[in-house]
């Protein structure tokens, strides 16, 4: 690969870009949170069996009922805190929502110049529909991609149509990628989001600044013109990404606080009954040659920490593509990249 191409190539999927693994950005942000809260609960419930296997001493310990009050007591504490913090983030997510008219017509006003913007990008309506909104601006990067490969293509230049190609190529190749990730995808789920993250437009919109800065005395008027469109196009694709990334923020969010409610109660129910009912003496025999109540102790404090579980694999996720998206614009964090 020549010097050239190493400067215009790069990976443009949120995969290649990063250098870790492929099954932990699946359990970071793309499997189903339900899933990996499964996960965690399982994985949690056969390391506390195992634990308690190699410590025999575990079993003897809970045949005292102060040990087993002690620890659900602690819980249920834990529980009342945990739903008081979720409590909170779903009044400062709602308080986000709230403010006086002016205010309120001021985001109106900036929400609809913006689709505007996108009507002058596309000369079509903007969509409505989220997937299809980006849609859209990821085709008009494309159109207007092969718009400045056509006027370059006049340009005497080897090197700086050689460039324009590899580049536009990059274009059209992470565009089509793209595209296809975000047909079908509805708002709600991850995969817009997932999709939008997919578009490597910082590192174009950089690559753009670069060729008018390199060949600048070499281009004529329609030539600058045709890449300070393209340079537009991807300069709407950043804000537009980071409205919708805001938006499904609040949605997960919420949705986590009516989760974390839902598991909450249950999870106090079987703590209170473990500190109330449980009579040590009265619970014996074996299960698979492992005492019944280590048995009922286990399952029933994996259930408690349900609520925690849910807290880890959401936050998981929304800590993920915040790291992954902090930058606005042609501004390189990741030392893969560079």
């Amino acid at each position: 690969m020549s010097e050239s191409d190493d400067q215009v190539s790069t990976a443009d999927t949120m995969r290649e870009r990063s250098d870790e693994s492929r099954l932990k950005l699946w359990l970071l942000v793309g499997a189903n949170r339900q899933l990996v809260t499964a996960v965690l609960t399982l994985s949690f419930f056969g390391l506390f069996m195992l634990g308690a296997l190699l410590d025999p001493t575990l079993s003897s310990l809970l045949q005292d009922r102060t040990v087993i009050e002690s620890l659900y007591a602690q819980m249920v504490g834990a529980l009342i805190t945990g739903v008081t913090l979720v409590v909170t983030i779903s009044q400062l997510i709602i308080s986000q929502e709230n403010g006086p008219l002016g205010e309120q017509r001021s985001r109106m006003s900036e929400t609809l110049d913006f689709r505007s913007y996108i009507h002058e990008l596309t000369d079509k309506p903007a969509p409505a529909d989220p997937s299809a909104f980006l849609q859209e601006i990821v085709d008009a990067t494309q159109e207007r991609a092969n718009a400045l490969e056509d006027e370059v293509e006049r340009s005497d230049n080897e090197e700086l149509t050689g460039e324009v190609e590899e580049f536009v190529d990059s274009i059209t190749g992470n565009a089509e990628t793209v595209r296809e990730k975000l047909e079908g995808a509805s708002f709600g789920t991850f995969e817009v989001v997932y999709a939008s993250m997919d578009y490597n437009y910082s590192w174009k919109i950089f690559q753009i600044e670069r060729l008018k800065a390199e060949y600048g005395d070499e281009l004529d008027d329609d030539q600058h013109e045709a890449l300070d469109n393209l340079r537009s196009s991807f300069a709407m694709f950043g804000p537009a990404r980071e409205h919708i990334k805001t938006l499904y923020f609040q949605w997960e969010l919420i949705n986590l606080s009516r989760y974390i409610l839902y598991a909450a109660i249950p999870s106090l129910l079987v703590s209170g009954m473990m500190m109330t009912f449980v009579d040590t003496t009265t619970i014996t025999g074996t299960i698979l040659g492992v005492e019944v109540l280590l048995w009922l102790v286990a399952v029933t404090f994996t259930f408690t920490l349900i609520p925690f579980f849910l807290l880890t694999s959401y936050i998981l996720r929304v800590a993920t593509t915040a790291k992954r998206t902090l930058a606005i614009g042609p501004l390189i964090l990741r030392d893969s990249q560079r």
